[in-house]
């Protein structure tokens, strides 16, 4: 996936940041749903899946980096989009809440098996990490194998 740097004015990119918090997103996650919103749910859930997939290609840079924090909150995106693109592929719905993940993080792990209960809790975790600081390099490490495994199992399936 090419990067492309995007410049916005300073009011726009706080505009862009305050409108994230209030839907409890990431600002990456909040643009990615703006530019998505128009699409058919089966191309939104690959589209979530391919970024999925590039937030943890980005939290394994950030964590050679030194960058333990950005590391762990790119987890937690990761999985919160694989959970968002399960949904769409599923049932053609749009999770928007955090506690809409959470519940539908349930389906998943009924699916797909108990192991996702493990993969979410993690992520969860590093959602945590991001704010407080307290987990540690191998922590987040382990956290990308766990939501990682998620991430393939869903973008299996999501593809064909």
């Amino acid at each position: 996936m090419a990067n492309v740097t995007l410049r916005l004015t300073h009011n726009v990119v706080e505009r862009l940041k305050r409108e994230a918090r209030k839907a409890g997103l990431s600002l990456e996650e909040y643009v990615l749903e703006l530019i998505l919103q128009g699409l058919d749910p089966r191309d939104r859930a690959r589209e979530y899946v391919e970024v999925a997939e590039d937030l943890l290609r980005r939290a394994r840079e950030e964590l050679g980096g030194g960058n333990v924090r950005q590391a762990a909150e790119k987890v937690w995106g990761a999985v919160a989009l694989t959970v968002k693109a399960y949904a769409e592929w599923r049932e053609g719905r749009r999770l928007v809440s955090h506690g809409e993940l959470w519940e539908y993080r349930r389906r998943l792990e009924k699916e797909l098996g108990e192991w996702v209960y493990n993969a979410w809790m993690t992520a969860n975790a590093m959602h945590v990490c991001f704010y407080e600081g307290w987990c540690s390099k191998e922590d987040v490490e382990r956290a990308i194998r766990s939501v990682g495994r998620l991430v393939k199992e869903v973008a299996k399936r999501v593809s064909s």
